[in-house]
């Protein structure tokens, strides 16, 4: 017991050192032991027998191509109510329905006038110092222009040139012509005019539209005049024979009016 009192710090430093011998003699088996579980770990993971891929399922893509490759047609024509909205106009009998876009097919046309360039040989005058000069009277009917649309006098000679046409000869006796041959400078066309014998040529046409749902009438329209009907306004782009073109303010639109003339 004195033994111990007198080398207990020599005994307990043996025993801490042959507790780390004892510690390090086991590390090996240690550590051989977490080779091996992390082996089997591994194992586990990469020696796990795996399963085939299912199909890839492309039925949601093979239908979006199918869609992609069918052509789609947008109709906004219909008597759908979104750019279609139906409308209600007021009549002279009360309210009339009217579905936009159909609001031409209520106008008409009920006349066509033809617009003549008329030339006219009104007189003849013979002087020693000019020679022999010819009163031409012109008449351009479908002229946009007011003011010559009304009967203009020119006096010209042989190889006169005007704005409207040029005096290329004279048949007969100058001072008394049987054909006064006349070049048009628009279309180079020949015009034979005499005394009584007018040169008349269709430029254009006035026509007088009927819309019956407003009780209203257009008479005496050009092309370049606007009318209003069923509350858009329209633009005569161009009048023929038989038909009236309408052009809507609105998008530009251009419509067929066509003129069914009574036999």
């Amino acid at each position: 017991m004195q033994f111990l009192k007198k080398n207990y710090e020599k005994v307990l430093l043996g025993l801490v050192l042959f507790g780390l011998v004892a510690a390090v003699a086991f590390l090996p088996f240690l550590v051989e032991g977490e080779k091996q579980r992390l082996t089997e770990l591994r194992d586990g993971i990469t020696s796990r027998k795996v399963l085939p891929m299912a199909p890839l399922d492309m039925k949601r893509g093979e239908d979006a191509l199918g869609q992609v490759a069918t052509r789609l047609t947008l109709d906004l024509s219909g008597n759908h109510k979104l750019f279609n909205p139906v409308r209600w106009l007021k009549g002279p009998n009360g309210p009339i329905k009217m579905p936009a876009g159909s609001e031409l097919e209520k106008l008409e046309v009920t006349r066509m006038t033809p617009l003549y360039l008329v030339l006219s040989l009104e007189s003849v005058s013979v002087s020693d110092a000019s020679g022999a000069r010819y009163e031409i009277v012109v008449e351009q009917q479908a002229s946009p222009r007011q003011i010559q649309r009304g009967r203009r006098p020119y006096y010209v000679s042989i190889n006169d040139k005007k704005d409207l046409f040029a005096v290329r000869e004279a048949k007969g006796p100058q001072n008394n012509p049987t054909a006064l041959v006349l070049e048009l400078n628009d279309t180079g066309e020949t015009a034979s005019i005499s005394k009584g014998n007018d040169f008349k040529r269709v430029d254009g046409y006035t026509v007088d539209l009927r819309y019956a749902p407003e009780n209203k009438s257009f008479l005496g329209r050009r092309a370049g005049d606007k009318i209003s009907v069923g509350g858009e306004e329209y633009t005569i782009a161009n009048i023929t024979q038989n038909e009236v073109i309408l052009s809507a303010r609105s998008n530009g639109k251009k419509y067929t009016i066509r003129y069914n003339a009574a036999p």
